[in-house]
């Protein structure tokens, strides 16, 4: 899960139908695959929002 969400972080183009398959592959569901993403994808949509407007800084 935490190599699915760094790549999906780091190299959105780069994952692949693969890398949902080795998620299942070690017993993470349809259901749970589609929260993995959609809590980090939220994270790293998030952040670049408050990075964009200085947040923190």
């Amino acid at each position: 899960m935490l190599d699915y969400t760094a790549k999906l972080t780091l190299h959105p183009a780069q994952v692949t139908r693969d890398d949902v398959e080795r998620l299942r592959s070690v017993g993470f569901s349809d259901q749970a695959i589609l929260q993995i993403n959609l809590i980090a994808s939220w994270f790293n949509y998030i952040n670049r929002v408050a990075d964009g407007l200085g947040v923190g800084r």
